[in-house]
């Protein structure tokens, strides 16, 4: 027992040391996956999915995504310059792309790689409201969400190990419950991550496409098209992402602090 509660012991503390700090918000993230790493997996993803997409040929629509991508990313790198953390970064290789599809989506991958599906810009309508999409996908990118949730998944499977064995001869009820308490089992256990997520990059996004030009106000009104585009949302519990109504309410509660960083 005393063996067990020692590699309990540790395996909480190197998860406690593995932390650090989402830059703007300051928020403590797991960090057990590295940079490196990371960054490979995506670059080498990120060559696939190009090579296998149709990229628009419209090329007005796609320098205006190159346009708005680019000034989002100058931003980012300038506050990241300013706050001390341009390393986080410096292996950021930078590209935008429009791809053709009525998906009404897009994504910015770790390091920098950005795809804007054609079927979102009927919906953010303007320049300004592709600032709002980009400004919230570069969030996800600039604050390691992705290694994060990777980070989590290695901790689950970590620790559902260590409790395993602490439990010994327990029941495999007792186990599952202790693990569910503990966060380690079921998929309900990090979706709160994942909204936590989507509410930071709202969060940041804003921030940012402020820094870059562009008018934060217009994340509600483009958010209030996305929810009668939708129809609706799903029951939150049950979804990664925030309800509608409560996204724009919360994006309300940001923008005063957005505002501070936009100028015309």
């Amino acid at each position: 027992m005393k063996l067990r509660n020692f590699l309990f012991t540790i395996f909480i503390a190197t998860v406690c040391v593995a932390c650090t700090t989402v830059a703007l918000t300051g928020r403590k993230q797991l960090s057990l996956v590295s940079d490196s790493q990371i960054l490979a997996m995506s670059a080498a993803s990120y060559s696939d999915f190009i090579k296998e997409s149709p990229l628009s040929t419209d090329q007005t629509k796609t320098a205006m995504v190159k346009r708005v991508g680019s000034k989002i990313a100058s931003a980012v790198v300038s506050y990241m310059n300013s706050v001390g953390r341009a390393a986080d970064i410096a292996d950021y290789q930078w590209e935008y792309n429009l791809v053709q599809s009525d998906d009404v989506n897009a994504f910015c991958m770790p390091g920098g790689k950005i795809v804007v599906y054609t079927g979102i810009l009927p919906v953010t309508q303007s320049e300004n409201g592709l600032a709002v999409v980009l400004g919230h996908e570069i969030a996800h990118a600039v604050a390691r969400h992705s290694s994060e949730q990777m980070s989590q998944q290695v901790a689950l499977e970590a620790g559902s190990s260590v409790i395993s064995g602490l439990l010994g001869g327990a029941s495999q009820t007792t186990q599952n419950i202790v693990g569910t308490v503990y966060g380690l089992t079921g998929s309900l256990g990090t979706l709160k991550f994942s909204r936590q997520h989507e509410y930071e990059a709202d969060h940041m996004g804003l921030v940012f496409m402020a820094m870059a030009g562009y008018d934060p106000n217009g994340a509600v009104t483009f958010w209030q098209r996305m929810a009668q585009q939708s129809g609706g949302s799903s029951f939150e519990l049950l979804s990664t992402h925030p309800s509608d109504a409560k996204r724009i309410a919360e994006i309300q509660k940001f923008l005063p602090e957005a505002l501070q960083y936009y100028k015309k």
